[in-house]
This record gives C-alpha cells, structure tokens and sequence, in this order.
C-alpha cells in the first residue's frame, strides 16, 4: 500500500470515528445509579426498611417504590425529618446514601418472610428534571449489615495477629 492511500485510509477512518463520537455525545442521557441493595430480614406481615445508594449524574428525583414482596413501598425520612417524605431530591453528581437512622425505603405488610440471603426486586421510580419518569429495577439481598460495613469487619479481622 502506498503512503498516500494508506494516508486516505487513515483519514476516513478518523473521520468516521468522529461522527461517532459526536452522534454518542448527542445521544447522551442522565445515568442513574444504583450501590449496594440491601434489605434486612423480616417476618411476613411485618415491615422491613431498603438501603442502597443513590447516584444521578443529572439530577433527579426518587418519586415511588414498590415490591412484589409488600403490600407498599415508602420514602422514610432521615431522623431530622420523621416518617413519611413525599420524594427525595438527588442532586447531580451526588451519591444518597439511603442508610439506618436516614433516609431508607420502608415496605410495609411483607407478603412474605424475608430472610437472611433471599432477594427481593424493588422498583424504583426516578424522575428527571424534565419530568419524565424511568424505572430502575433494584435486586436487594437481606442481611444484617450493609455490603460495606461486612467488607469493612471481614478486612479488620484477616489483619488482626492469630
């Protein structure tokens, strides 16, 4: 191949990964993501609370859950603001932790026992500054403590002398 034609191939080929490029970045939306699901165990009948962490790159707003697994799904405040939230505001680019004594996710009248290692869907519903609203299945597993805090003590014990 000569080096103009493998100049002219080289030329197109980066032309081309151009107008990709600028088609993905005009395509380009909100990312929402979801950390650590987490559930603790419950007896049927009973309510349970859902943790996780929350991440919108552009700003949104958690309107509703629900799950197969209770009869309804809220939004429970944080210890400063009790009970039942209507929503919960999560700010661009901000990780929501929803954790114990904050805000978390409260299914009510379990339609079943939850216990340690099952999993249960929660579907959450976001809502964009745009109004339009997406649904984010979530798969929680219940345990006693957060993925993060069971890493945490499983690290702090291989350190500790035998």
């Amino acid at each position: 191949m000569s080096d103009i034609t493998h100049h002219r191939r080289t030329r197109g080929i980066a032309g081309c990964l151009g107008v990709a490029l600028a088609l993905v970045a005009a395509d380009a939306s909100a990312i929402f993501i979801v950390n650590q699901p987490w559930i603790t165990p419950a007896a049927k009948g009973r309510s349970t609370a859902a943790y996780m962490d929350l991440t919108s790159t552009e700003g949104s707003t958690l309107v509703a859950a629900r799950s197969d697994a209770a009869g309804s799904v809220s939004i429970a405040g944080s210890k400063s603001k009790a009970g039942r939230v209507a929503n919960l505001s999560l700010p661009a680019g901000k990780m929501i932790r929803l954790e114990k004594g904050g805000y978390r996710l409260v299914l009510n009248r379990l339609t079943r026992t939850i216990s340690l290692g099952d999993r249960v869907v929660l579907t959450l519903t976001i809502e964009a500054r745009d109004g339009s609203r997406q649904e984010i299945p979530v798969n929680a597993e219940a345990r006693r403590n957060s993925p993060l805090d069971d890493e945490r003590r499983a690290h702090h014990h291989e350190n500790e002398p035998h």
